[in-house]
């Protein structure tokens, strides 16, 4: 090689390798994920923990690696709306690359402080309704993710608590207006598929006491029942709720698994674990540099029916075969 090709080489190799560098600096850039977590925390509460660790198996599988090519900060505001607005101001002034939320009103805090930064939700109800995106399929803004709860599966609650429960005709619907602002939609769902004899009602609560104190207004006349409706507030209260139903003796379906494992009677709802692992890959989207407005929300497509036959005998009831038939988990 004559000398003049071997510095024009060797001057178009050094030239490139920066540019190489830079890219590779680039991709291995430390991205930041702000996350409001559903659940108490993962320490203690065992759903709770199964939904974070879906999440964060989610984004390894990705390639996402904490301390590597990831920082990531999770908070649990552990249902309550004031502490998920002060997390939410918090993590929009450290100005992440993408912010996730796990419950209804987690993401409307975030929204409420951010309409620039990355969303990314799971757990949401009525996306549409509650103005956090524009549609399903092309949700305009900057927030998507994947919705829980089709408000129609009130008709599933009901059918499936007269298959338990065939002597109650005065349900009760409990939910907390605050961290459930949807519940009125459940409410005309279930009301529609109530059979002739059946009454429901939203009973609005706003503390723990008032809870107690209308479970036990219901409960004075015969064929109460409840519905929990899918509620922050309810969730991360549920010892007091399934300790009153049993109490009481008043048969009560939940939306998801946690009811059931600590003591209710029957829950029907989406996988949890498995939207937080499916978050994950919208999470992975965004930060490879695709826009929530162009990622359609996503619905569950796994659910699953859980009873739970001890606390079924305690209260006098037989769960018909065809019922457990049908059944993902049963607790003996």
């Amino acid at each position: 090689m004559k000398r003049r090709e071997f510095i024009t080489l060797l001057g178009g190799a050094a030239a490139a390798w920066p540019l190489a560098a830079r890219a590779q600096q680039q991709s291995e850039r430390v991205r930041h994920l702000a996350a409001m977590m559903g659940g108490r925390n993962a320490d203690t509460d065992v759903e709770g923990r199964a939904w974070f660790t879906a999440f964060r198996q989610g984004l390894q599988e990705l390639g996402w690696v904490e301390g590597r090519n990831l920082r990531a900060d999770y908070r649990w505001p552990a249902g309550e709306p004031a502490r998920m607005r002060v997390i939410a101001k918090d993590f929009v002034e450290a100005k992440p690359d993408v912010l996730f939320a796990g419950s209804t009103p987690g993401v409307l805090a975030l929204l409420a402080e951010t309409r620039t930064i990355p969303i990314v939700f799971t757990n949401l109800n009525d996306p549409v309704g509650t103005g956090a995106v524009a549609s399903f399929a092309r949700p305009g803004g900057n927030a998507t993710g994947f919705t829980a709860f089709e408000y129609s599966l009130a008709g599933k609650w009901l059918e499936m608590l007269k298959e338990v429960a065939p002597a109650a005709r005065r349900i009760a619907l409990i939910f907390n207006p605050e961290t459930a602002p949807y519940a009125h939609h459940y409410l005309t769902f279930i009301q529609a598929a109530a059979p002739v004899g059946v009454t429901a009602n939203a009973v609005s609560v706003g503390s723990v006491a008032e809870m107690e104190a209308a479970v036990e207004g219901h409960a004075r006349a015969a064929g109460g029942a409840l519905v929990a409706l899918p509620d922050g507030f309810i969730v991360n209260n549920r010892a007091s709720l399934i300790a009153l139903a049993a109490r009481l003796r008043l048969p009560a379906i939940y939306s998801s698994r946690n009811y059931v494992v600590e003591g209710g009677l029957l829950s029907y709802g989406p996988a949890t674990a498995d939207l937080y692992r499916r978050s994950a890959s919208y999470v992975d989207r965004v930060l490879k540099g695709e826009k929530p407005a162009d990622l359609p929300v996503q619905q569950p497509t796994k659910y699953e029916l859980v009873i739970n036959l001890k606390t079924a005998k305690v209260l006098g009831l037989a769960v018909p075969p065809t019922l457990l038939a049908r059944a993902d988990e049963v607790i003996e």
